[in-house]
Protein backbone atom coordinates (compact mmCIF):
# COMPACT_ATOMS: atom_id res chain seq x y z
CA UNK A 1 0.00 0.00 0.00
CA UNK A 2 1.22 3.32 -0.88
CA UNK A 3 2.49 5.88 2.11
CA UNK A 4 -0.37 8.50 1.62
CA UNK A 5 -2.91 5.82 1.43
CA UNK A 6 -1.74 4.00 4.49
CA UNK A 7 -1.70 7.80 6.14
CA UNK A 8 -5.25 7.86 5.33
CA UNK A 9 -5.85 4.68 7.07
CA UNK A 10 -4.15 5.50 10.25
CA UNK A 11 -6.09 8.83 10.59
CA UNK A 12 -9.47 7.18 9.92
CA UNK A 13 -9.04 4.35 12.36
CA UNK A 14 -8.12 6.93 15.20
CA UNK A 15 -11.12 8.87 14.02
CA UNK A 16 -13.26 5.65 14.19
CA UNK A 17 -12.68 5.31 17.73
CA UNK A 18 -14.42 9.23 18.34
CA UNK A 19 -16.85 9.70 15.71
CA UNK A 20 -17.08 7.41 12.61
CA UNK A 21 -19.37 10.54 10.39
CA UNK A 22 -15.94 12.97 9.93
CA UNK A 23 -14.68 13.73 6.49
CA UNK A 24 -11.20 13.78 6.02
CA UNK A 25 -10.58 16.64 2.86
CA UNK A 26 -6.88 15.60 1.99
CA UNK A 27 -5.69 18.84 1.78
CA UNK A 28 -3.31 18.66 -2.01
CA UNK A 29 -2.79 22.33 -2.58
CA UNK A 30 0.63 21.89 -3.85
CA UNK A 31 1.31 18.52 -4.21
CA UNK A 32 1.47 16.91 -7.90
CA UNK A 33 -1.26 14.96 -9.11
CA UNK A 34 0.96 11.65 -8.96
CA UNK A 35 1.25 12.06 -5.49
CA UNK A 36 -2.48 12.62 -5.27
CA UNK A 37 -3.58 9.57 -7.52
CA UNK A 38 -3.19 6.73 -4.98
CA UNK A 39 -5.50 8.02 -2.61
CA UNK A 40 -8.06 8.79 -5.52
CA UNK A 41 -7.26 5.05 -6.88
CA UNK A 42 -8.02 3.87 -3.19
CA UNK A 43 -10.90 5.45 -3.33
CA UNK A 44 -11.08 8.72 -1.26
CA UNK A 45 -13.04 11.57 -2.54
CA UNK A 46 -12.77 14.71 -0.63
CA UNK A 47 -9.64 17.12 -1.52
CA UNK A 48 -8.94 20.27 -0.65
CA UNK A 49 -7.35 22.90 -2.80
CA UNK A 50 -7.08 26.41 -1.68
CA UNK A 51 -6.11 28.38 -5.14
CA UNK A 52 -8.53 28.20 -7.84
CA UNK A 53 -6.29 27.96 -10.58
CA UNK A 54 -3.92 25.32 -9.52
CA UNK A 55 -7.56 23.45 -9.02
CA UNK A 56 -8.53 23.43 -12.28
CA UNK A 57 -5.43 22.87 -13.82
CA UNK A 58 -4.56 19.74 -11.46
CA UNK A 59 -8.60 18.54 -11.45
CA UNK A 60 -10.50 18.98 -14.47
CA UNK A 61 -9.71 16.36 -16.49
CA UNK A 62 -10.32 13.74 -13.15
CA UNK A 63 -12.84 15.35 -11.57
CA UNK A 64 -14.74 14.47 -15.64
CA UNK A 65 -13.44 10.98 -15.37
CA UNK A 66 -14.52 10.31 -11.84
CA UNK A 67 -17.59 12.06 -10.51
CA UNK A 68 -17.61 10.78 -6.97
CA UNK A 69 -14.40 13.00 -6.58
CA UNK A 70 -15.54 16.12 -4.03
CA UNK A 71 -13.19 19.44 -4.05
CA UNK A 72 -13.17 21.37 -1.25
CA UNK A 73 -11.64 25.59 -1.73
CA UNK A 74 -10.36 25.81 1.87
CA UNK A 75 -8.69 29.23 0.78
CA UNK A 76 -9.64 32.78 0.51
CA UNK A 77 -11.95 33.20 -2.39
CA UNK A 78 -11.48 36.56 -4.57
CA UNK A 79 -14.60 38.04 -6.68
CA UNK A 80 -13.16 37.82 -9.76
CA UNK A 81 -12.27 34.12 -9.27
CA UNK A 82 -15.62 33.11 -8.42
CA UNK A 83 -16.77 31.90 -11.93
CA UNK A 84 -14.08 29.95 -12.32
CA UNK A 85 -14.09 28.25 -8.65
CA UNK A 86 -18.12 27.36 -9.08
CA UNK A 87 -16.91 25.43 -12.40
CA UNK A 88 -14.62 23.04 -10.52
CA UNK A 89 -15.22 23.07 -6.69
CA UNK A 90 -18.02 21.20 -4.76
CA UNK A 91 -17.70 23.02 -1.29
CA UNK A 92 -16.46 26.42 -0.40
CA UNK A 93 -15.29 26.63 3.08
CA UNK A 94 -14.34 30.51 3.09
CA UNK A 95 -17.16 32.54 2.91
CA UNK A 96 -16.90 35.96 4.99
CA UNK A 97 -18.47 38.97 2.90
CA UNK A 98 -21.46 40.05 1.68
CA UNK A 99 -19.75 41.00 -1.54
CA UNK A 100 -18.33 37.46 -2.19
CA UNK A 101 -22.04 36.33 -1.32
CA UNK A 102 -23.94 38.19 -3.74
CA UNK A 103 -21.26 37.09 -6.69
CA UNK A 104 -21.92 33.36 -5.86
CA UNK A 105 -25.29 33.92 -5.79
CA UNK A 106 -25.33 35.60 -9.05
CA UNK A 107 -22.86 32.77 -10.71
CA UNK A 108 -24.64 29.78 -9.62
CA UNK A 109 -27.67 31.18 -10.79
CA UNK A 110 -26.17 31.48 -14.09
CA UNK A 111 -24.26 28.32 -13.96
CA UNK A 112 -27.35 26.13 -12.18
CA UNK A 113 -24.67 24.92 -9.99
CA UNK A 114 -24.96 25.44 -6.29
CA UNK A 115 -21.79 24.52 -4.00
CA UNK A 116 -22.35 23.64 -0.92
CA UNK A 117 -20.88 26.46 2.03
CA UNK A 118 -19.32 27.41 5.11
CA UNK A 119 -19.27 30.68 6.44
CA UNK A 120 -15.43 31.39 7.53
CA UNK A 121 -15.67 32.63 11.54
CA UNK A 122 -12.62 34.65 12.46
CA UNK A 123 -12.61 32.82 16.41
CA UNK A 124 -9.35 34.40 17.85
CA UNK A 125 -10.25 37.99 15.96
CA UNK A 126 -6.85 37.90 14.18
CA UNK A 127 -6.41 41.42 12.38
CA UNK A 128 -4.38 39.48 9.68
CA UNK A 129 -7.19 36.68 8.99
CA UNK A 130 -9.61 36.40 7.19
CA UNK A 131 -13.37 35.41 8.46
CA UNK A 132 -16.36 37.51 9.71
CA UNK A 133 -16.41 38.36 13.48
CA UNK A 134 -18.56 35.75 15.60
CA UNK A 135 -20.71 39.07 17.08
CA UNK A 136 -22.27 39.15 12.61
CA UNK A 137 -22.97 35.69 12.03
CA UNK A 138 -26.43 34.73 12.80
CA UNK A 139 -27.00 38.83 10.46
CA UNK A 140 -24.63 37.38 8.01
CA UNK A 141 -26.67 34.13 7.63
CA UNK A 142 -29.79 35.50 6.90
CA UNK A 143 -28.44 37.46 3.97
CA UNK A 144 -27.00 34.57 2.96
CA UNK A 145 -29.97 32.73 2.93
CA UNK A 146 -32.17 35.49 1.24
CA UNK A 147 -29.32 35.01 -1.48
CA UNK A 148 -30.51 31.15 -1.77
CA UNK A 149 -27.12 30.10 -0.75
CA UNK A 150 -26.46 26.61 0.87
CA UNK A 151 -25.08 27.36 3.88
CA UNK A 152 -24.16 24.27 5.62
CA UNK A 153 -21.95 25.56 8.34
CA UNK A 154 -19.16 27.18 9.58
CA UNK A 155 -15.05 26.95 9.75
CA UNK A 156 -12.37 28.18 11.38
CA UNK A 157 -8.51 28.74 11.51
CA UNK A 158 -7.71 28.71 15.45
CA UNK A 159 -4.46 31.52 15.94
CA UNK A 160 -1.44 29.27 15.33
CA UNK A 161 0.51 30.52 18.79
CA UNK A 162 -2.47 29.25 21.40
CA UNK A 163 -3.70 26.27 22.29
CA UNK A 164 -6.64 25.20 20.10
CA UNK A 165 -8.78 23.74 22.13
CA UNK A 166 -11.12 26.97 23.77
CA UNK A 167 -11.44 28.06 20.07
CA UNK A 168 -13.08 24.71 19.18
CA UNK A 169 -15.15 24.71 22.03
CA UNK A 170 -16.32 28.21 21.11
CA UNK A 171 -16.95 27.05 17.43
CA UNK A 172 -18.99 23.83 18.55
CA UNK A 173 -21.06 26.55 20.40
CA UNK A 174 -21.86 28.87 18.27
CA UNK A 175 -22.43 26.15 15.38
CA UNK A 176 -24.71 24.23 17.80
CA UNK A 177 -26.74 27.73 18.52
CA UNK A 178 -26.89 28.67 14.90
CA UNK A 179 -28.11 24.84 14.37
CA UNK A 180 -25.72 24.16 11.33
CA UNK A 181 -25.00 20.34 10.85
CA UNK A 182 -21.46 20.72 9.82
CA UNK A 183 -18.12 22.06 11.31
CA UNK A 184 -15.25 22.81 9.38
CA UNK A 185 -12.55 22.69 11.70
CA UNK A 186 -8.82 20.77 12.66
CA UNK A 187 -5.74 20.25 10.90
CA UNK A 188 -2.47 17.71 10.57
CA UNK A 189 -1.76 19.08 14.15
CA UNK A 190 -5.22 19.42 16.07
CA UNK A 191 -7.51 17.30 14.25
CA UNK A 192 -8.36 15.42 17.28
CA UNK A 193 -9.26 17.97 19.56
CA UNK A 194 -11.44 19.53 16.76
CA UNK A 195 -13.14 15.94 16.67
CA UNK A 196 -13.87 16.48 20.52
CA UNK A 197 -15.69 19.25 19.51
CA UNK A 198 -18.08 18.02 16.94
CA UNK A 199 -16.18 18.88 13.48
CA UNK A 200 -17.58 16.80 11.02
CA UNK A 201 -15.09 18.12 8.71
CA UNK A 202 -11.32 18.04 8.94
CA UNK A 203 -8.55 19.51 6.63
CA UNK A 204 -5.77 17.54 6.58
CA UNK A 205 -2.45 17.67 4.60
CA UNK A 206 1.05 16.81 5.91
CA UNK A 207 -0.10 14.21 8.44
CA UNK A 208 -1.12 12.47 4.66
CA UNK A 209 0.92 13.56 1.80
CA UNK A 210 4.49 14.11 3.87
CA UNK A 211 5.53 17.91 4.28
CA UNK A 212 5.70 20.95 1.57
CA UNK A 213 9.03 21.44 -0.11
Amino acid sequence: MHNTVNNLVSIKKEIQLKNDNIKIIAVSKTFPIEKILPLIEFGHIDYGENKVKEALDKWTNIKNENKSIKLHLIGKLQTNKVKLALGIFDYIHSLDSEKLAIKISEEQIKQEKKPKIFIQVNIGDEDQKSGLSKEKLDEFYKFCKNLNLDIIGTMCIPPVDQNPKKYFAEMNKINQESNFKELSMGMSSDYLEAIQNNATFIRVGSKIFGSRG
